[in-house]
């Protein structure tokens, strides 16, 4: 039996980790065309952000009420379904309907790919947080993130060695690339669920309850609040870190190819060092050091950062720090709230963490933007921003202080 036991969390370790890798390997391939579109559309960025964060406003409500009346499988196929035909769809139009030359077709592509690199991601999570709640399967968390690192890795991969085609083909190559990974990953989640049925501790019925669920219990139930703060709070600190080592690098260097060099050099150090930390020190950290030593500790390495962008505005600050939070997000801090998401109820294990991952953590982003602007039209110098955002960090850590103290992580 407890061979067995063994062989079978370890397959689901391994199609948790296998499935991360084809929804990242989706949404890697085609980053780099947003981003693309991004430069092509500097000027207009703000503007996009905000009706990003407003087509998800408007897309949960939607989603919800499938979740109100849909069993996991139904969810994952209609939502997922749905992403590939608009990959599809936008194929059609940049090549049949000759749009590729269509300014408003690359803005379109830009807002539609925020929403599909939350919606794929957090879909994924719903699957995994309803299948993996007990304490032996959570402590997977690393390795299933591991998946995605190299997920990210190959998809990155795959649109380097599709770049050259861009100007021929548009994007064709890269939509039916990440359409055929997202189909792949559609198929094995339908798999794990279905193969779960004959688990009785696992219940992926439909959730029930409303459309609005998600936002009134977001406003509404203490639990859902506090973490719901908390990715707000910590998505605006990172794009307030974001826009303040963007202006340091160019400071630093007026020469783009030094700067794409840093930025490369330390992508090639934050990757291995994920990696290594997913794979074999997540789940002993998490166990060691507490959930509220590991939502404490982010506001504190803010504090570092922010010390360090403001006191030291050097290239070597930006490197220190952008590795620092980025290898402590991915590799301890989101497992550990994806743990904090599985002891939520069932209608908020489908619905407000979903509205969370999207809709918060992008009006997160516009926060930190808006911080950001606002401080430029003051007379406060620009190396202060940092500084003058280190009591926002510091809340962050006392509100991961009050989560931890009001949750219980249960062994289901």
């Amino acid at each position: 039996m407890i061979n067995y036991i063994k062989n079978s969390i370890s397959r689901d370790s391994f199609f948790g980790s296998l499935l991360f890798f084809l929804v990242l390997s989706s949404w890697y391939t085609l980053r780099p065309v947003r981003n693309e579109m991004a430069v092509a559309n500097v000027d207009e960025l703000p503007y996009l952000l905000a009706t990003g964060a407003l087509a998800m406003l408007i897309i949960n409500p939607l989603y919800s009420w499938i979740a109100s009346r849909s069993n996991l499988k139904k969810i994952i196929l209609s939502c997922y379904s749905f992403l590939i035909l608009n990959l599809m769809l936008f194929l059609l139009s940049w090549r049949t309907f000759g749009l590729g030359d269509s300014i408003w077709l690359g803005r379109v592509f830009y807002v539609w790919c925020n929403v599909y690199s939350f919606f794929v991601v957090s879909l994924f999570w719903v699957v995994i947080i309803n299948l993996f709640r007990n304490s032996r399967k959570r402590s997977f968390y690393g390795v299933i993130m591991a998946g995605g690192s190299l997920g990210a890795i190959f998809g990155s991969e795959i649109s380097k060695r599709f770049s050259g085609s861009f100007d021929e083909f548009g994007l064709e190559l890269f939509s039916l690339s990440a359409a055929l990974f997202l189909f792949l990953a559609m198929l094995l989640a339908l798999y794990m669920l279905s193969i779960s049925n004959n688990d009785q501790t696992i219940d992926t019925d439909n959730a029930g309850g409303g459309s609005f669920d998600a936002i009134k219990n977001s406003l509404k139930i203490n639990e859902v609040r506090n973490i719901a703060t908390y990715v707000w709070i910590w998505t605006a600190l990172m794009t307030i870190q974001w826009i303040t080592a963007i202006n340091i690098v160019e400071d630093w260097s007026q020469n783009s190819e030094q700067r794409l060099r840093f930025f490369a050099i330390m992508e090639q150090v934050i990757s291995p060092l994920t990696l290594i930390v997913q794979l074999f020190f997540t789940n002993l950290i998490i166990k060691k050091i507490g959930i509220k030593n590991i939502l404490l500790s982010y506001g504190i390495l803010f504090c570092i950062a922010f010390m360090l962008y403001g006191l030291i505005p050097s290239i070597i600050s930006v490197g220190v720090a952008t590795v620092l939070l980025r290898v402590f997000e991915y590799g301890i801090n989101k497992p550990t709230r994806e743990t904090i998401f599985s002891t939520f109820k069932k209608n908020d294990r489908y619905k407000s963490t979903v509205f969370i991952d999207t809709f918060i953590s992008r009006f997160g982003d516009l926060s930190g933007s808006g911080f950001i602007a606002v401080g430029k039209l003051t007379s406060i110098a620009a190396n202060s921003f940092p500084l003058i955002a280190i009591p926002i960090a510091g809340f962050l850590s006392l509100l991961g202080i009050k989560i931890s103290n009001k949750m219980q992580v249960k062994d289901l």
